[in-house]
């Protein structure tokens, strides 16, 4: 698939199948967000690989954003602690949650390509999805990206056109 087809066809899916999502498909998905750009090269991201029914269930009761019963959950963290000793205060407070964005628009872009719909989720109660999945404080879950096979395919929704969103050179 061409990159600007996959831009394109990429969707937020709230519905999935009951097919399950191969842990190599889950791999390759996070090894795709690991080629994303990242301040200074620190890459202070973490993602979590959740295929557990039980626990994917749990994750969905604190987590009004997410629907459709997905099969697989990708946890995206950012490691501050980290992101602070290799960047510094920039580095922890704005790097760290943009680096965590780059991964994640290339995770569900590598998903578009593999034909499974994603959902980027940023509504969940974060104290609970905290003890759900043991994590350390040093770790800010920046975003939960579910992912499965698309139980039908959404409609793209309207996009303004290049008049109304940009500018050449400066504004006016």
């Amino acid at each position: 698939m061409e990159t600007l087809q996959a831009i394109q066809q990429r969707r937020s899916v709230r519905a999935f199948t009951d097919e399950p999502v191969e842990i190599s498909v889950l791999e390759e998905l996070v090894e795709a967000g690991t080629w994303a750009p990242s301040g200074s090269n620190v890459q202070a991201w973490k993602f979590g690989i959740v295929t557990d029914p039980q626990l994917v269930r749990k994750i969905d009761l604190f987590s009004p954003g997410m629907s459709g019963n997905p099969p697989a959950l990708i946890i995206v963290c950012s490691d501050r602690a980290y992101a602070q000793k290799k960047g510094g205060a920039k580095g922890a407070d704005e790097f760290a949650t943009l680096d965590c964005a780059y991964a994640s628009q290339n995770i569900m872009l590598a998903a578009a390509d593999r034909g499974l719909g994603t959902c980027a989720i940023k509504s969940y109660n974060d104290a609970a999805l905290r003890r759900i999945l043991n994590l350390p404080d040093n770790l800010v879950i920046e975003l939960v990206i579910a992912i499965g096979h698309p139980a039908n395919e959404p409609k793209a929704p309207a996009r303004k056109s290049l008049a109304e969103i940009a500018f050449y050179n400066t504004w006016n």
